[in-house]
């Protein structure tokens, strides 16, 4: 391995598991390899730790497993001296002061490039951990950012925040790779064969939303204007999660999210919903769900904060609606003129094509490295 052009990249899960690393950096690892720059990934928590994290007790797990973890990071420093570079999403260790990051960057005086996507330096935790998320030590994003040579982020919002700490500042969006893996050609055509086999054409339009438990809260202003949609729609209100919500819907189809088919399942959404409340976390957000629905040719209706008014160009690839009846009647219309969804769509994938691709940003990552 070339010392000059070694990259350590630390971050708090296995690869290939959590969105964010996924859609942040992973989906860069070839264009690194072809740029000749070497890597070595090592995550913080191994598969069996996270696998139990967020479930409810287990505690003899978690705490092994990240004891565990802290090891193998310790050890880890005593091999920093072929790295150039150390990458580090989020944080080097999931709970704790920030130890690593100091000695990488203040002992080992190693090029510390720090990254993130949403507004980490909050509380945010699931209830399962609520008891013991001051272990976070949230504050220490803001000393892990005066320390790092370059701190990446998601969004002018989380730009200026970092500003504060750090003068090299990269706006770095999180992007979608629209060529083999959000591509609506790969799958919509295998979609419709397996459809056609099991004699179940899909005729109810289907409104879609995807996240997690932790992010279900925003769905809660929405409730209300699906059920006054019930009232005389025929339609689907899918939400693909980790745990079913408790909602009186008729509409309501629950789906668990599974990594194998989450584009697939992604195709079958007609409108695709992101509501979210105008709050700090909220605006360090980085439109992650616009950008898969709208990758896949559906239209995306989202709350104006954050940089969703920055992807969704209201009424001409999505819409962009404050008030429960302005998402009625937004919903109404693409309800009422599926032509205008396909229109709408194409526009979409378009949009993401050219500013919020792999292929758009590729330049943007590798210039991390300089």
């Amino acid at each position: 391995m070339n010392k000059n052009k070694a990259i350590l990249i630390l971050a708090p899960y296995p690869k290939s598991i959590a969105p964010s690393q996924r859609f942040r950096f992973e989906q860069y690892l070839e264009q690194l390899e072809k740029e000749g720059l070497d890597y070595d990934y090592i995550p913080f928590l191994d598969l069996a730790t996270w696998k139990v994290l967020h479930q409810a007790g287990n505690f003899g797990s978690k705490a092994w497993g990240i004891l565990r973890a802290f090891l193998k990071r310790f050890n880890l420093l005593f091999s920093l001296t072929k790295y150039k570079y150390v990458f580090i999403h989020r944080e080097a260790s999931h709970i704790g002061p920030p130890i690593f990051e100091f000695l990488i960057a203040k002992v080992f005086r190693k090029k510390l490039i720090y990254d993130f996507d949403d507004a980490i330096w909050l509380p945010n935790y699931s209830e399962h951990n609520a008891k013991f998320h001051w272990l976070k030590m949230y504050g220490k994003v803001n000393y892990i950012m005066k320390w790092a040579y370059k701190v990446s982020v998601g969004n002018k919002y989380l730009g200026k925040y970092a500003s504060q700490y750090n003068s090299n500042i990269v706006i770095n969006p999180t992007t979608i790779d629209t060529e083999y893996y959000h591509n609506p050609e790969l799958y919509k055509k295998a979609l419709v064969n397996e459809l056609e086999f099991e004699g179940e054409i899909q005729q109810k339009p289907v409104i879609g939303w995807t996240g997690t438990l932790t992010t279900a809260k925003y769905l809660d202003f929405l409730i209300p204007v699906l059920q006054k949609l019930e009232e005389n729609y025929d339609f689907e209100f899918r939400v693909i999660s980790n745990e079913k919500p408790k909602w009186d819907l008729k509409s309501l189809v629950y789906q668990d999210w599974k990594k194998e088919t989450e584009i697939e399942d992604l195709c079958q959404f007609d409108i695709g919903v992101m509501p979210l409340t105008d709050d700090i976390w909220a605006k360090g957000k980085c439109g992650f769900k616009a950008l898969q629905y709208m990758a896949l040719e559906v239209p995306a209706i989202v709350s104006p904060v954050g940089v969703n008014t920055e992807i969704v160009d209201h009424s001409l690839n999505g819409f962009i609606c404050t008030t429960t009846e302005e998402w009625y009647l937004a919903l109404k219309e693409l309800l009422d003129h599926p032509h205008q969804r396909n229109e709408m769509g194409l526009e979409a994938r378009k949009k993401i094509i050219d500013y919020y691709s792999v292929l758009s940003n590729a330049a943007n990552v590798v210039e991390l490295f300089s």
